[in-house]
């Protein structure tokens, strides 16, 4: 295999490649299956190293699958990869219930294996013994059948989820208070109404900004019943079958299989878990939201409670009221373009790299800018990229809605080098900063898929921690969105005038404010995700309504049905927890940073060097240990919380 970047076809091969690609690389993987049963390796390396070769074929379809059937802009193309990535889930699925192939790996000896080899040999039997191997073939066949069956349902919910786009149409009066260049991008139609979608880059300033309650009451309902009613029976059959699944491979719920392989451990840890997290968030929680009604009180005297129509547009009026914090004004100082530059010259500096523009690279789209990664202290004449970005980062009919970081290519030593996508949906001209907040986050799962393509094994290449672990590294970077010498390197407004520094502390306290009753909506979210799967509620409106009671600081907004667009549901399935778990690792990684000097290289380094480059080839305690010199604590974050 070569290690130079991957060739992606121009727009009229697309079709003609996703298929080749998805054919080749399945069929290498059965040609090496076939072999590795015909001739089972008695040298337990040996073995191993075929084994590595089958899941990197294998991961590579599965990759191209997920990554274009959810940003080409051809339909075709799109079904194709979805295609693809269905079969190369059902290919995986049969050789996880392969006995004979058990049978080649089960007597392998362990003994003279470096620490990796053993590492893998441990995963992969572990593997075979969650996928059901040991069962009897009725029930392997129904295993079998399970799979495919979710493979198709995960699918067919985000598709609803991307394809529902939802629109409001109002007259141009009635989006008062929004920033006069959305009022520019948005003209009035022939009819004199202004189409408001439920894309992000409509959507959130519209919630933040419009004076107008019922227009943000309209666009609030519509972004909160995307994908109702379809995805309602969608997701009650994805829930049975992984019950039924796990039950069939030993487990008491789909919670405790899903929990086995994760930090957390198992999956009556996860509502203990929720539950800590919500004591903890409860008192900083009731100080915030007596704020934010005693604000909004001043308008609606009598009311008893606030919704999350108003909530944005109620926050903002107190952070710039009483906390000197206009978004409109700070926004001021985010133009996409000099974000996008800022983003490479602050990671590139802090983890010794170097971004270049590969300008002539074959992209799906025009929107979508690639860059070849180097290590900064290499000679910049003869240095050899270790691998490659791709940003897609504006919002179009057909892709994915969300923000998130795409594989394209794991990264294996002396096989290919690893690539990444980075997907997200930001406004064109000036960025809300918690949108650069976001764009830092994703970011750090594409360098940490960079960093950690340089392994050994496939199975350890770039984000292959726990998955609950995954998102703390992210978590962690964003925390230079909000530095205010990292901003004023390039946050600057139309006049060229850095963003000032008190302007950025007062930011900050802006955002502090309603940080704890926003955690308790995430175990709003988190619960859903739970107790969806241990459940498995007939109802699933009558049990958001109640989760929602129990654990948001807004209450339910009648004829609402949030969670048939909670795309989570689909790939973090029972363990949407992870984003706060991730969090509490985050702000002690954090900690370890000296606050005056982010740019610190000895702490930088041993970070990237300690954490990211390892990919998944230790477990993500030990990652953290080795960073912090002891183990995690949640005390980090529970002083970031009540302060």
């Amino acid at each position: 295999m070569t290690t130079t970047p991957l060739a992606l076809p121009a727009a009229a091969d697309a079709l003609a490649w996703v298929q080749t690609r998805a054919t080749e690389g399945m069929g290498t993987a059965r040609r090496l299956v076939d072999a590795l049963r015909a001739s089972p390796p008695t040298d337990t390396m040996d073995a191993l190293r075929q084994w590595d070769e089958i899941s990197l074929q294998l991961s590579n379809v599965a990759a191209m699958g997920s990554l274009l059937s959810n940003v080409h802009p051809a339909e075709d193309v799109r079904g194709a990869a979805e295609k693809a990535e269905q079969d190369v889930m059902r290919l995986i699925t049969e050789l996880s219930l392969d006995r004979a192939l058990y049978d080649v790996f089960a007597p392998l000896d362990p003994a003279g294996l470096d620490d990796q080899a053993s590492r893998l040999l441990a995963k992969v039997l572990d593997d075979f013994r969650r996928s059901g191997v040991d069962q009897d073939d009725e029930t392997r066949a129904r295993i079998t059948a399970i799979k495919e069956r979710v493979t198709e349902l995960d699918q067919e919910f985000g598709k609803v989820i991307r394809d529902d786009v939802r629109t409001i149409r109002v007259t141009p009066e009635r989006l008062d208070g929004l920033p006069s260049d959305w009022l520019e991008a948005h003209p009035a139609g022939e009819d004199g109404l202004v189409t408001v979608t439920t894309d992000y880059p409509d959507v959130v300033p519209v919630r933040m900004f419009a004076h107008d309650a019922d227009v943000r009451r309209e666009i609030t309902m519509a972004f909160l019943n995307r994908g109702w009613p379809t995805n309602d029976a969608l997701l009650k059959e994805m829930f049975a079958l992984r019950h039924e699944l796990a039950t069939l491979v030993g487990y008491d719920d789909w919670a405790s299989y899903d929990a086995d392989v994760k930090m957390i451990g198992t999956g009556p840890a996860i509502p203990a878990f929720i539950d800590k997290i919500t004591e903890a968030a409860e008192e900083p929680m009731q100080r915030d939201l007596a704020i934010l009604m005693a604000r909004f009180r001043q308008d609606h005297p009598d009311a008893e409670h606030i919704t999350g129509a108003d909530a944005s547009y109620y926050e903002e009026l107190v952070r710039k009221e009483q906390l000197q914090v206009d978004a409109q004004q700070v926004r001021t100082y985010f133009d996409f373009a000099k974000v996008r530059q800022g983003l490479l010259d602050v990671t590139g500096r802090l983890f010794g790299l170097r971004y270049e523009p590969v300008t002539d690279a074959a992209v799906w789209h025009d929107d979508v800018t690639a860059y070849d990664v180097f290590d900064a202290s290499a000679d910049a004449g003869t240095a050899e990229p270790f691998g490659r970005i791709y940003l897609d980062l504006h919002p179009r009919e057909g892709k994915y809605k969300h923000a998130a970081q795409f594989t394209l290519t794991d990264g294996v030593l002396g096989k290919q080098l690893p690539e990444g996508v980075l997907v997200c949906n930001f406004a064109r001209g000036l960025m809300e900063h918690d949108h650069v907040v976001t764009l830092f986050h994703e970011f750090g799962h594409l360098v940490h898929h960079v960093l950690g393509g340089r392994a050994q094994w496939t199975r350890f290449a770039g984000v292959a921690t726990e998955w609950d672990f995954v998102e703390a590294p992210s978590q962690m970077l964003e925390e230079w969105a909000w530095d205010p010498a990292v901003l004023a390197s390039f946050a600057t407004d139309a006049a060229g005038q850095p963003i000032p520094a008190d302007l950025v502390a007062r930011m900050r306290t802006g955002d502090d404010f309603g940080k704890a009753y926003l955690a308790r909506q995430q175990m709003f979210y988190a619960s859903m995700s739970y107790w969806f799967h241990s459940e498995r509620p007939d109802d699933l409106t009558a049990r958001t309504r109640e989760l929602q009671t129990r654990y948001s600081p807004f209450p339910y907004i009648e004829d609402t049905h949030m969670f048939a667009s909670f795309g989570h549901l689909g790939g973090y399935s029972s363990a949407y927890y992870t984003y706060m778990w991730s969090l509490v690792i985050a702000k002690d990684l954090f900690s370890a940073f000296d606050p005056a000097d982010l740019f610190d290289t000895s702490t930088a380094g041993r970070y990237r060097d300690r954490v990211l480059a390892p990919g998944g080839s230790k477990d993500a305690a030990d990652l953290v240990e080795d960073f912090l010199g002891r183990p995690y604590t949640f005390d980090a974050y529970a002083a970031w919380l009540a302060g």
